[in-house]
C-alpha cells in the first residue's frame, strides 16, 4: 500500500495556524503531534514551529542563538499559563443529567480541561430529522478571520453547514431546551444550532472555539453576547470510519456515535480562556459525518 509523501513545505495557512497556537499557549509537542496527524514530517514540523516562533519573538538581526531563545519563550508561555479552573457549569456528580423531557447519561468526565461525553442527548429519530431539515440548506463552512472578524472559507475546514435560529420551530425549541439544561446555561445565551456535514476526507484541523482575546476581529463577535464559554458537539450519525473529535493536548479522542455528544468549557468568570481545549475533527475515512454544534455565550446572544 502506497503511503502519501510527508509534508515538508509550510503553507501560509499553516504558518498562520502556528502563529495563532503559539500565541494561545499551546505546547510545542502538541502542535507537532497535530501537524504529524496531518502528514507533516515530525522533524520538519518542529523546525517550522521554531522558525515561526523566531520570526515572532526575535529581531531579524539576532545571532544564531535565536531558535533556542524562541523555543524557551514558547515553553515559558506554556508553563506560565494562568487559566484558573473553577467549578464546572456541568453537574459534577452522578451518571444521569435530568432534563425536561429525558434523562441524559454521562459516560465520561474530565476536569482539566472540563470535558464530558453523553450517550443519548438526542434520539435516533431526532438525529434523522435534523439531517433531513438541514440537507437542502447546506453551504460551505466558514471560520472567523482573526484580523477582520469576517466569515471566511479556508482549506483547513472542509465541511458544509447551516444554522437554525433559536425559536425556528417547535422541534428546534424542544431540542434547545434540552441542550440548555444539560449545558446548565440559559438557552437565550446560545448561538443558533449549527449543522455540519463532512464527506470522505472532510476535516477541521486543530482550533479553538473561543474568540482569541486581542485579535482585532474578535471584537465584532464579542459584541454579540460576550465570549463563548462552552461547546456541545452532537453526533447525528454513526461514521463508517474515523471522523473522531480529538483533543491533542490531553490525548483524548471521542468516536462519533449517533445521538451521543461531547461537551467542553473554556472560559471562566475572570474572562480567561483554556488553551487545553484545542480540538479537531479528524478526517472522515469512509462514509460521512453529520454533527450539530451548540456554542454558549457569556450573555444573551444577538
Amino acid at each position: 500500500m502506497n503511503q502519501k509523501p510527508k509534508i515538508t513545505l509550510l503553507s501560509l495557512q499553516w504558518r498562520q495556524w502556528i502563529q495563532d497556537n503559539l500565541a494561545r499557549g499551546c505546547t510545542v509537542d502538541s502542535m507537532i503531534d497535530a501537524m504529524a496527524q496531518q502528514n507533516f514530517d515530525r522533524a520538519a514540523a518542529a523546525g517550522f514551529i521554531r522558525q515561526v516562533a523566531t520570526a515572532s519573538l526575535v529581531p531579524a538581526d539576532s545571532t544564531n542563538s535565536a531558535p533556542d531563545v524562541a523555543q524557551a519563550s514558547v515553553a515559558t508561555v506554556v508553563r506560565d499559563s494562568t487559566y484558573v479552573y473553577e467549578s464546572p457549569r456541568l453537574a459534577q456528580s452522578g451518571s444521569l443529567i435530568k432534563t425536561p423531557d429525558r434523562d441524559v447519561r454521562v459516560s465520561l468526565r474530565m476536569t482539566k480541561p472540563v470535558v464530558a461525553v453523553f450517550d443519548n442527548i438526542l434520539s435516533s429519530e431526532e438525529c434523522d430529522e435534523l439531517i433531513r431539515l438541514s440537507r437542502i440548506k447546506l453551504k460551505r463552512s466558514t471560520i472567523v478571520d482573526p484580523k477582520t472578524g469576517k466569515e471566511e472559507v479556508i482549506e483547513e475546514r472542509s465541511s458544509y453547514g447551516t444554522f437554525f435560529t433559536l425559536n425556528e420551530n417547535d422541534f428546534i425549541i424542544n431540542l434547545e431546551r434540552r441542550i440548555g439544561a444539560v449545558m446548565n446555561w440559559p438557552v437565550e445565551n446560545g448561538e443558533g444550532l449549527q449543522i455540519l456535514n463532512y464527506k470522505v476526507g472532510g476535516e477541521y484541523k486543530p482550533h479553538f472555539d473561543y474568540f482569541p482575546p486581542g485579535d482585532p476581529g474578535s471584537a465584532v463577535h464579542l459584541a454579540k453576547g460576550g465570549q463563548r464559554v462552552s461547546t456541545m458537539v452532537i453526533y447525528l450519525n454513526d461514521v463508517e470510519e474515523a471522523g473522531e473529535t480529538t483533543f491533542p493536548d490531553v490525548g483524548l479522542s471521542v468516536t462519533p456515535k449517533k445521538g451521543a455528544a461531547v461537551y467542553f468549557e473554556y472560559c471562566n468568570s475572570q474572562n480567561q480562556v483554556d488553551p487545553l481545549t484545542l480540538h479537531a475533527g479528524a478526517p472522515v475515512a469512509a462514509g460521512e459525518k453529520w454533527i450539530a454544534t451548540k456554542w454558549m455565550r457569556q450573555r444573551r446572544y444577538g
